[in-house]
């Protein structure tokens, strides 16, 4: 609730097709997909203590095999985290399953297996006005994990308002402090110049037998 993204903003997408490599007892496919993801929150109607609902971000993992036949191997999601920052998740996976022997042998020489019509299903179904969320009778197998590497930005409207306010009164600071330099270069530049001026006086104001015999000493 109060999320909001710009009406350019791609909400979805799908990867490339990624071979894995074994590593240790595992399977893994680096993706290195990249993604970039804008949201708006406001805060409408609501106490000022309470706090936002962050964004939720579903996935689904797919294998396809070397007949070109697809398969669900896992769903999970991610809430985004709420700090700004560098942040590596790994969120586990899961895939609903049928019973039975003849369920697998599809799945294995046919392709194909059971999917979630709600991506949402993972979590909460949008669907869902309940207060109590029941999956008795709804079997999965857990399929392994995907890991996420998030990099998180925060921007808030007080703090452009606080940043704009520091940035003024360092402005003004910086032309203070320039002002008193140059205040006190002037102050140095008239002092050496009252003192050449006593100097020319005194030196009028000597003998001119004097003032001869200091201009002729060595």
């Amino acid at each position: 609730l109060g999320w909001s993204s710009p009406a350019f903003q791609q909400l979805s997408g799908v990867t490339q097709t990624c071979a894995t490599k074994k590593v240790g007892r595992d399977n893994v496919a680096h993706f290195c997909y990249l993604f970039t993801l804008e949201m708006f929150f406001t805060q409408e109607d609501e106490p000022g203590d309470s706090l936002p609902q962050w964004p939720v971000l579903y996935f689904e993992v797919l294998s396809l095999d070397f007949w070109q036949r697809y398969r669900v191997e896992g769903y999970g999601s991610l809430v985004l985290p709420a700090s700004p920052g560098l942040h590596t998740l790994t969120i586990p996976t899961w895939r609903p399953v049928e019973l039975g022997t003849v369920a697998e042998l599809r799945r294995f020489f046919i392709g194909g297996s059971p999917e979630l019509e709600d991506l949402t299903y993972v979590r909460i179904p949008t669907t869902f006005k309940g207060g109590r969320l029941s999956r008795l009778g709804f079997r999965t197998k857990t399929t392994g994990s995907v890991t996420f590497r998030l990099h998180c930005l925060q921007q808030s409207r007080a703090f452009l308002e606080s940043s704009a306010l520091r940035q003024r009164t360092q402005s003004v600071l910086d032309r203070l402090g320039g002002f008193s330099q140059q205040r006190s270069v002037y102050n140095v530049l008239e002092a050496f110049q009252r003192a050449r001026r006593r100097m020319q006086e005194a030196r009028q104001s000597l003998p001119q037998d004097l003032a001869a015999t200091a201009a002729s000493a060595p």
